[in-house]
């Protein structure tokens, strides 16, 4: 992670950071140790993530990373509701936006699925984090404000990544439309079900979300699934080819933020929270893999009677360049 410096030094201490307040939270859970360690831990996670952010996007670590330890004592010293609540929105929205943008370049699937592990685990130990600081929360409040925080700063940063909306391209509008419905009807299926949907189709889906979750143990989270997921790993893949990709990409954060919220609901157990993740990682991986495969065949980049070779003729050519993953993008 050249991005903290052109030594190994400042990698090793963010690491170090990162698993301190990782055991910390850890030990919160179980419980072991004095009863502040769940906020310490979460102060630490959120700092680490804040220097590493801002360094990825070319920002001023030192200062955000200050800045976040700084809001995040006081918020334990002053021990409000409000306080704890925001820190916990603001530690899943760094969470997922730094899941997002610690991803590269993906020249095959398999490097793709690689990427969105990273950015899931990313965001896990962000979910830790926000619930290390106890939140007050309505949980559907919180889950549309970490999601839309989390997509609104990732689009942010994939404004001056991509070019600006000139370098989308006409695929790249395209691309981004489809997004945007897939968005909007994965927020409003409930609703449009509730609405329009007849009895007989209801009673199924709910029906087949009891056998999951009694027979499986979770059922995987929708929006993670079907949008973010698939973004990130089409994004990715994308992105070892054309600049669009990155485009595609910030659709992730909405798959990043359903994991950093992921344990923000007390009435599911974490055991059933943590396989809703992963079955969601899986569902969307496999998703992800039509989605590219579609890509290729529609553009023609691994068609014809050679077959294997022609996709390694492919892979062989995606070859655009940019920073790796310790660098900053920016």
């Amino acid at each position: 992670m050249a991005a903290f410096g052109e030594t190994r030094g400042p990698v090793v201490a963010w690491f170090v950071l990162v698993a301190l307040g990782l055991a910390a939270l850890v030990a919160a859970m179980v419980p072991v140790g004095p009863a502040w360690l769940g906020g310490a831990g979460s102060v630490v996670v959120v700092a680490a993530y804040s220097w590493a952010l801002a360094a990825r996007t070319g920002g001023r670590p030192v200062v955000f990373g200050t800045l976040a330890l700084v809001l995040g004592v006081a918020t334990l010293v002053i021990d409000t509701d409000a306080l704890r609540t925001g820190a916990a929105v603001m530690t899943a929205v760094v969470a997922a936006v730094l899941g997002v943008m610690a991803t590269v370049p993906a020249v095959t699937y398999w490097r793709a699925a690689r990427e969105c592990v990273v950015a899931v685990l990313i965001a896990a130990v962000g979910a830790l984090a926000t619930l290390g600081f106890e939140p007050m929360v309505t949980v559907t409040r919180f889950e549309y404000a970490t999601f839309g925080l989390a997509l609104a700063g990732a689009f942010a940063v994939v404004f001056r990544l991509g070019a600006g909306l000139h370098g989308l391209g006409r695929r790249g509008v395209v691309i981004v439309v489809v997004g945007g419905l897939v968005l909007a009807a994965t927020l409003l299926y409930a609703e449009l079900l509730r609405r329009y949907g007849t009895p007989e189709l209801v009673s199924t889906l709910l029906d087949a979300v009891a056998w999951s979750r009694d027979e499986l143990g979770a059922f995987p989270r929708p929006i993670e699934s079907v949008l973010g997921i698939p973004a990130l790993a089409y994004g990715c893949h994308m992105r070892a080819r054309r600049r669009q990709g990155w485009w595609i990409c910030a659709f992730g954060a909405a798959g990043t933020s359903a994991v950093a919220n992921s344990l923000a609901n007390p009435a599911i157990a974490r055991s059933e929270s943590a396989l809703s993740v992963l079955y969601g990682l899986v569902v969307g991986l496999v998703i992800g893999f039509l989605v590219i495969r579609l890509d290729l065949l529609l553009t023609g980049e691994t068609r014809g009677s050679r077959g294997r070779r022609s996709r390694a003729d492919e892979q062989a050519s995606a070859l655009r360049p940019e920073p790796p993953r310790g660098k900053a993008l920016l």
